[in-house]
């Protein structure tokens, strides 16, 4: 298995990572590796399962959130 040293690393991010890695129950490579994964190896979502996720936060977004102009702005945006 390969390794590797990071260097230079900002406080604050050291600090953010520790903590994540306690609040996992993991060691800081595990959560470093861990980070790496979900990044660069993202498990792909069905759209179905993305469905199911938009509905259970639907009722939390307030209807005057979004114009119907805007929504049909961003249906043209990118459209020739």
């Amino acid at each position: 298995m390969a390794s590797i040293t990071l260097k230079n690393i900002p406080e604050d991010l050291y600090e953010r990572l520790k903590a994540a890695a306690r609040a996992h129950h993991r060691s800081i490579n595990g959560e470093l590796i861990h980070c790496l994964e979900s990044v660069l190896m993202p498990q792909p979502v069905s759209p179905e399962e993305r469905l199911e996720r938009l509905r259970r936060i639907r009722p939390s977004v307030a209807p005057s959130a979004v114009s119907p102009e805007e929504i049909q702005q961003a249906i043209d945006q990118g459209r020739p």
